[in-house]
């Protein structure tokens, strides 16, 4: 994972100690790991660790209204990204300007230092009608509705296994430590998004080749029903769940 992270190599070491500190505390002390994953999103990686139990991916069921498919941008960045000023503009220009709707999770601390209220307020009046802000949404019930076309995510592992569980492909935007190794799944393992950094002029285009690509979609939908199967009755993860049951029964 420490070399799919970008930036200075101090942050590579810290990223290594910290996961190399975790992995050595949990293969001490626990009896039994489980995690939030399925297997046929990492088939190679419980081969090697067989005593590792995927469950996933966990979720909260939620019944939506079905509009029509695939018309809006979903963005969210989790709960610890932070973007500066230029960044922040940067997306929100980038969003206004694919002409999609748009429905943008925006944090009161998600941007640092002087970032124009007057701007953002003018933004929103401009996008009205087609994009919206807001500052929580339930993300679950959003990525289950049949109207998302895409995720912009920052790629933290729930959000990626909650888009995954609903076949939603990715725009990826990583911002520290795992994320940048969520996103090589994405990408490049299972083919279901494309990445964006900042100071690209990509993200416009980047968004219409993810929205475009029928092959990618087909991905997304393959993941999405592999994972329904782990979930399902005689499934992976559903077997492993109810192990789990029966250990902490014991």
């Amino acid at each position: 994972m420490p070399w799919s992270i970008d930036g200075a190599i101090e942050g590579r070491e810290l990223a290594y100690q910290l996961v190399s500190r975790n992995t050595q505390a949990a293969r001490d002390h626990a009896k039994i790991i489980v995690c939030d994953s399925f297997r046929g999103a990492e088939a190679a990686a419980f081969e090697l660790f067989p005593g590792i139990l995927p469950i996933g991916p966990l979720f909260a069921d939620a019944a939506l209204r079905k509009p029509p498919d695939g018309s809006v941008v979903y963005v969210a960045f989790g709960s610890f990204a932070i973007f500066d000023p230029r960044q922040f503009t940067e997306l929100a220009e980038g969003l206004e300007l694919t002409g999609r709707p748009f429905l943008w999770v925006v944090r009161p601390d998600f941007t640092t230092g002087d970032l124009s209220e007057a701007w953002f307020d003018e933004f929103k009046d401009r996008v009205a009608g087609k994009g919206m802000v807001v500052s929580w949404c339930p993300q679950q019930q959003v990525l289950a509705h049949r109207a998302v076309a895409c995720f912009v995510s920052h790629c933290g592992w729930n959000s990626t296994m909650e888009g995954v569980r609903d076949g939603v492909p990715f725009l990826c935007w990583p911002y520290f430590v795992d994320q940048f190794a969520n996103r090589s799944y994405i990408c490049d393992t299972w083919r279901t998004g494309l990445a964006v950094s900042s100071g690209e002029d990509g993200i416009v285009t980047k968004e219409e080749r993810v929205i475009g690509d029928e092959g990618m979609a087909e991905r997304a939908r393959m993941l999405r029903d592999a994972a329904s199967k782990c979930l399902g009755e005689g499934g992976s993860s559903r077997e492993n769940f109810n192990r789990l049951v029966d250990l902490l029964r014991q």
